[in-house]
């Protein structure tokens, strides 16, 4: 029986000044967690309890899906040449010489160790399918750690790996670890949503993230309440209402308009008396291409598309193959559109046959294909243009989707208005595809004895984000309270007055009972006021509280759920009986 008077609970009245979101500030405040430095936090009594229920179901449904291994943390640079990750994680990856000046890094992730298993060990097809898994800490140089383990350096999280002999067994492959991510985030008392999202340095065809809807989220999702299609911001399409377009004015074809001093959307449209949407709005970038040996090389992008639209910048490094893009700057503009910011334009540009082949890579967003008549810059300082139609005036090296979705846009597979609303990533699964195996020569025979290259997909879990979650989707002004089966103890026994004999000899009876019955108890047998055991109580997580009082006397105490804060009185003898039929259908 754990005793709170023997326990380390180091719990706060207020939380850390830098603390913006909930989850951080109770998890600081119910002694979970303390920061040792920007992105590093020591997981105390309390945090560890639940992360080890958390690794508990994590792994109960992973073993009926696959086999844990146990990797290295520290990796030799040569895998990651390999597979052209070692450059291509950029600062991201933490990085080290060992004394004889080789070059290793912290794991941020296991593909291309797994990959080395299976090149070495794996040789037929009798050996497929393989799914194997670990539970390992990661390292990531997390450029501006915050929001507690939300954006962190330093985490926990389960990685699998599955290795087929093609692509009907990827799908089969895939399918088993949705169906395990689903029942684990259900087990751990989640309300999540399953949305499409963008595989990006990891590679692959298709993957699936899995999130929990929550203010402190950094990932937008798009959602329809219709049909339940689902997808993070970064892969999320949709439909968009008819423009009504703009009459063409003289011949029709396009004509210079002195716009003074005006070179912002809003002033534009305002002046010319058109809407955004009819406005066409150029979008400069550098970016950088990372060849095979490694050599980086910054070229030149125009994006154009709508006036009421946003570049989604993840789309666009998926168009262009890019290591990562920055804005242009002014000298940069004139080298390459000849145009000063404010009035960038199409006509007049030499868009590159091909994407990112050293000439200027011209892109138009797909909202733009088939409109006629816009508004556009001129390329010539206090000039705009109108009557500017597309494919007609202009050309380009590619139309794709680069733009964010906006609210209330039409759901693309039932038309329905789509919502926007902040998420937490906790899981993510890829089919990665050839990426690694091919890369890294893992081979095996076929059933007609040929050499085929095995495809592989990759399944992540964030252990503290689920924690992270479940206290964001599970808090008040008073604290926090954790589904069952990830809490520290089920239940907390509060002895309201430990000076009375029969008070703690009730308490001790019951929490014993409690116990046998399986159940994890905290005896709060602190000498302490009760309004002060009542707020700690509020405070860490714990689903149920049984109070043990005056009314022992009469053979009663108190059951309080801490999620609605509804108390009931219940027969001393039968108390143990009730949690347990609530736990169970908890």
């Amino acid at each position: 029986m754990h005793r709170w008077s023997k326990l380390f609970l180091p719990t706060l009245r207020e939380a850390p000044a830098d603390a913006e979101v909930a989850s951080h500030k109770f998890l600081v405040r119910a002694g979970y967690i303390r920061q040792l430095s920007a992105g590093i936090y020591s997981y105390l009594f309390l945090g560890q309890r639940s992360i080890n229920k958390i690794v508990g179901i994590v792994r109960a449904e992973m073993d009926t899906i696959g086999q844990e291994f146990l990797l290295p943390a520290l990796l030799p640079r040569e895998l990651w040449e390999q597979s052209g990750r070692w450059t291509g994680m950029g600062d991201n990856m933490f990085r080290l010489k060992d004394r004889k000046g080789a070059d290793l890094c912290l794991g941020m992730t296991h593909e291309e160790v797994m990959t080395e298993i299976a090149r070495k060990e794996l040789r037929s097809y009798k050996q497929l399918p393989q799914i194997w898994y670990q539970i390992q800490t990661k390292f990531r140089d997390e450029p501006r750690p915050k929001s507690g383990l939300l954006r962190v350096r330093q985490f926990l999280m389960k990685d699998a790996y599955s290795f087929d002999l093609d692509a009907a067994g990827l799908d089969a492959s895939y399918a088993k670890h949705d169906r395990a991510y689903r029942n684990i985030f259900s087990r751990c008392g989640l309300q999540f949503v399953a949305v499409d999202a963008d595989s990006g340095s990891m590679g692959g065809s298709q993957s699936q993230e899995f999130m929990v809807y929550t203010e402190a989220g950094e990932d937008l999702i798009a959602s329809c309440a219709q049909c339940g299609y689902a997808a993070n911001l970064e892969k999320a399409t949709s439909k968009l209402a008819p423009v009504q377009e703009l009459a063409p004015t003289g011949d029709g074809k396009p004509e210079k308009i002195h716009t003074p001093g005006i070179g912002s959307i809003a002033d534009v449209t305002a002046f010319l008396k058109v809407t955004e949407a009819q406005d066409i709005k150029c979008v400069a970038y550098m970016a950088e291409k990372i060849d095979a040996a490694g050599k980086s090389a910054w070229l030149p992008v125009a994006v154009f598309l709508r006036g009421d639209h946003a570049v989604n910048e993840t789309k666009l490094l998926a168009v262009l193959s890019a290591a990562q893009v920055r804005p242009m700057q002014a000298d940069e503009l004139q080298a390459h559109l000849h145009a000063p910011a404010g009035f960038l334009g199409p006509i007049g540009l030499q868009p590159a046959a091909k994407i990112m082949s050293g000439g200027l890579t011209v892109i138009l967003d797909r909202a733009l294909e088939g409109r006629t008549n816009m508004i556009c810059g001129a390329n010539e300082t206090d000039y705009h243009l109108r009557n500017v139609t597309p494919g007609r005036d202009f050309q380009w090296t590619i139309s794709a989707d680069i733009r964010n979705v906006n609210a209330g846009e039409g759901c693309p597979q039932c038309d329905a208005p789509l919502r926007l609303g902040k998420a937490v990533e906790v899981g993510h699964i890829f089919k990665l595809g050839y990426k690694y195996s091919e890369s890294m020569g893992a081979r095996v025979l076929d059933p007609n004895g040929k050499e085929v290259t095995p495809i592989m997909g990759s399944y992540g879990i964030g252990i503290e984000r689920i924690l992270t979650a479940a206290v964001e989707q599970c808090n008040d002004a008073n604290g926090f309270w954790l589904p069952p089966s990830i809490a520290p103890f089920s239940v907390v026994v509060t002895v309201t007055n430990v000076t009375d004999a029969a008070l703690m000899q009730a308490a001790e009876k019951l929490a014993a009972e409690l116990e046998a019955d399986g159940l994890d108890v905290l005896l709060d047998d602190r000498d302490e006021r009760a309004g002060v055991k009542f707020k700690d109580a509020d405070l860490v997580g714990i689903p149920y509280r049984i109070n043990v009082g005056k009314k022992v006397a009469e053979g009663k105490v108190e059951l309080v759920t801490r999620a609605t804060l509804a108390s009931e009185e219940l027969p001393l003898d039968t108390a143990a009986a009730t949690l347990r039929e609530r736990l169970a259908t908890a």
